[in-house]
């Protein structure tokens, strides 16, 4: 760049950095509040008007769009694509495993947003949810249905997938396969569902069980007790 140009950095339409007889980035509300997306993060050079983002995240991902305002010369503009796939370690290990309470609910976050043309879930290697375009679906055959039914939901504008009333054979690895024009990933997932591993009904079972076996109980013992006294009571015959 030339000693009289001005540089102009845009991320979705928001001034991030410039370059106007000195190099600044931005430090407004605008830019920071909320998902304090760059802060701490840019670094603009002052010879080439480069922007580095450094330690990305997914909240990174849009167009970028420099305009450069040149004397003597028209102006010119350039937009870059940008598409951070994964996430940060931290992100990673926090997201990867988790454990619940039976009964509780589990969401996993793909973390990429719905940029991707397909997001397909599976547990254990069966297709349990879908995303395609603008369809999405649960499964509903047979192999599926009788351990999931009526407890999974999926966030269309996400991919996101939520397990409810969690129960110990929800535990194991979930995988998520995400195809896009652009780039193709897979995320994997971990959970362990802690607790008796029985339903609300087999508890029930059991319980009502107990109650009849000590109810039977109650009436042999009682009915034993009636009979012995019968038989070892003594008798006086008369003279």
């Amino acid at each position: 760049m030339n000693q009289e140009d001005r540089i102009r950095w845009y991320f979705n339409d928001t001034l991030i950095a410039q370059i106007n007889g000195k190099s600044e980035t931005c430090t407004d509300v605008q830019c920071n509040e909320g998902t304090e997306r760059f802060r701490g993060r840019l670094k603009l050079d002052n010879q080439t008007g480069s922007l580095t983002i450094m330690n990305i995240t997914n909240t990174h991902t849009g167009d970028y769009d420099l305009k450069i305002i040149s004397s003597g010369i028209s102006d010119s503009e350039q937009i870059f694509s940008v598409i951070v796939i994964g996430v940060s370690a931290a992100e990673r290990n926090k997201m990867k495993r988790k454990s619940v309470e039976e009964g509780e609910s589990v969401t996993f976050d793909p973390g990429v947003g719905r940029k991707s043309k397909a997001m397909m879930w599976y547990f254990k290697d069966t297709l349990i949810a879908k995303i395609i375009g603008d369809q999405s679906q649960i499964c509903t055959d047979v192999q599926c249905d009788e351990r999931f039914r009526d407890r999974l939901k999926l966030d269309h504008q996400t991919g996101s997938l939520t397990i409810t009333n969690t129960r110990n054979t929800d535990s194991g690895d979930y995988e998520l396969k995400i195809n896009s024009s652009r780039f193709s990933i897979i995320r994997s997932f971990s959970v362990s569902v802690t607790g008796s591993g029985l339903s609300p009904g087999a508890l029930i079972g059991i319980v009502v069980a107990v109650l009849l076996l000590a109810a039977v109980s109650l009436i042999y013992c009682h009915h034993w007790r009636s009979r012995k006294r019968g038989v070892w009571s003594p008798t006086r015959s008369g003279p």
